[in-house]
């Protein structure tokens, strides 16, 4: 069971290397997906008992490059290409042995998000191809069906076939899109929108890994740098999220000895940098909101105040609903349960199980315990991760008479 999660999180890492090494090479963008796909299946079947190939990442473009070859060699004789095809298997090998270019994983995010393509598609399509999430994850990111997200990811797909592969010129054009999408994929890895696992770190360190890439070609770009810093701060806290059983630990319960020191050193000086530049964007208030909480000895020390004057900077750029949901808790925790719930009023059932357990905790710090039992019960019913699960249940649990 061991080799077998250790190869998931090997082809994990690869896949959208060997897939910006196709496209690079090949163009075709839905054919090369299709042959890594193959390539991946390949690999899952074979390396838990033949064991990993010394160099896994050329062993899976040799394979990829065949599968795609092969496909269109298949398409083009139905076109009479021939010499197309020809050309294509002469490089064959070439292309397996090369190794692949390091900012091949950043071309293919620029790629999927190419302006042709609008903003919900260009995100979906990089969550599909660069974050290796699968359909139905995405679509619980953005709160859709799963079908119609389907939908949205082959038209985007389709759209980008034929477009250049590289890193283009207009970088700052791509890059409300590009920072999107990096950080729902550090959101999804973080707390996994479904699964027995809390977290997927591979997610949270790739999503990590490509936006200090963006910020070292564009250093100067406050919002990429409150974004890295916002990343870093968050993500300092991991270890100390989940307990021996890989439960759930809340912010307020949590051993800060367990946090990066490191991370959060790093996270406060880019923000505070990105902070004095120009008037603050809104990954740089969120990065702003982590540090106050990072940066204090325990729950008690919080500055709370500081965190809702911040929550009302971001809610005036911002006004979302998980934006909104967020400044109510620091609302009740500022002027009292009473107040935060009544923030909730005007808040819809889009954000799930996240209203539901915020109304909980609020009615339980007010009093009104048989009210958030209730609460921590239906949001323990609407959410697919198996360790919020527990904790909401667990919540209900020790409010029953």
């Amino acid at each position: 069971m061991r080799g077998a999660t250790e190869t998931e999180d090997l082809l994990r890492l690869h896949a959208p290397q060997v897939l910006g090494a196709l496209v690079r090479r090949y163009g075709h963008f839905d054919a090369a997906e299709d042959a890594v796909q193959e390539a991946l299946l390949a690999a899952a079947g074979q390396w838990p008992s033949a064991g990993v190939p010394g160099n896994p990442r050329g062993w899976l473009i040799k394979v990829a490059s065949r599968r795609l070859t092969d496909a269109l060699r298949a398409e083009e004789a139905r076109r009479a290409r021939e010499e197309r095809v020809a050309a294509l298997s002469v490089r064959d090998t070439a292309v397996a042995d090369r190794v692949p270019r390091e900012d091949d994983t950043l071309s293919l995010l620029f790629l999927c998000c190419h302006p042709q393509l609008t903003a919900s598609a260009q995100i979906a399509l990089t969550l599909r191809a660069v974050g290796g999430l699968t359909t139905a994850e995405i679509a619980r990111a953005y709160l859709v069906p799963e079908a119609t997200m389907a939908q949205r990811i082959s038209r985007a797909k389709q759209k980008v076939r034929g477009l250049g592969f590289g890193r283009p010129e207009n970088w700052e054009e791509r890059l409300p899109a590009v920072l999107q999408t990096l950080y729902l994929i550090f959101n999804e890895g973080h707390t996994a929108t479904s699964g027995p696992a809390l977290q997927r770190r591979d997610l949270a360190g790739e999503a990590i890994r490509l936006t200090r890439t963006v910020h070292r070609l564009l250093p100067d770009d406050c919002e990429i740098t409150g974004l890295l810093a916002l990343m870093l701060l968050t993500d300092a806290r991991r270890d100390a999220r989940t307990g021996p059983d890989g439960d759930l630990v809340p912010l307020d319960e949590q051993d800060r000895a367990r946090w990066d020191k490191a991370a959060i050193e790093e996270g406060v000086a880019l923000v505070t940098r990105a902070l004095a530049r120009r008037h603050a964007g809104p990954y740089q208030i969120r990065a702003a909101i982590a540090a106050v909480h990072d940066e204090a000895p325990s729950p008690e020390a919080t500055d709370w105040r500081e965190i809702l004057g911040l929550y009302d900077v971001l809610v005036r750029l911002v006004p979302g609903p998980v934006e909104r949901l967020n400044r109510a808790v620091a609302v009740a925790m500022v002027r009292g349960p009473e107040a935060g719930l009544a923030e909730l009023d005007s808040l819809t059932g889009e954000l799930g199980h996240r209203l539901d357990a915020v109304r909980g905790h609020l009615l339980e710090r007010a009093g009104s315990h048989e009210q958030a039992r209730a609460a921590y019960e239906s949001a323990a019913a609407q959410t697919l991760s198996l360790p919020e699960q527990r904790y909401l249940q667990g919540r209900a649990a020790r409010l029953r008479p």
